[in-house]
């Protein structure tokens, strides 16, 4: 695990069920709500800022997305994805990345053409045990609770820049 880790150069999130808790939210006037965790966000920010890319990949469309992307400075953003191993390809194309140098993390069979091509590939506990069994590493936090987070964190580590990036906060 620590070895497909280190290989990371671009990492990819679905959104619901990892970036959030997988529930889908609605107003009486239709509107969509989606929570974001901070923490998640965070640890988002410190990858990118290791210099690990960062791109979504989400089966659903949405403004919510789009506006959290662009807080969290995410460039890559494929929505509305019915096929992600052909988005995934195209992300590939407008990068340069092999599959090798990705990381993939997602928590439903939609998400398995994408998991089974790249070198790091996470899920969260509530994932199907199908798509669990095609992870190389299952956070122990839920989806919208800290996966992300541990994700990034597990990712910076086996890079060996968590402990720097950890250190900066301490001046």
């Amino acid at each position: 695990m620590t070895h497909a880790a280190n290989q990371v150069r671009l990492m990819i999130f679905d959104v619901d069920g990892v970036m959030t808790d997988g529930g889908l939210y609605y107003t009486d006037a239709g509107e969509e709500i989606k929570a974001f965790n901070a923490l998640d966000g965070h640890g988002i920010r410190m990858l990118a800022n290791t210099g690990v890319e960062i791109a979504i990949i989400t089966g659903r469309q949405s403004k919510l997305v789009a506006h959290r992307a662009a807080n969290l400075k995410i460039t890559h953003v494929y929505q509305g994805s019915g096929d992600k191993g052909a988005t995934f390809a195209e992300l590939l194309d407008a990068t340069g990345y092999k599959p090798e140098e990705c990381g993939y993390m997602g928590d439903d069979v939609i998400d398995l053409p994408v998991m089974t091509k790249v070198a790091f590939a996470v899920s969260v506990p509530a994932a199907p045990e199908f798509v669990r069994r095609h992870a190389h590493y299952v956070t122990t936090a839920r989806g919208g609770h800290g996966a992300v987070r541990e994700a990034c964190e597990t990712i910076m580590a086996a890079q060996g820049t968590l402990e720097g990036v950890l250190a900066s906060y301490l001046r």
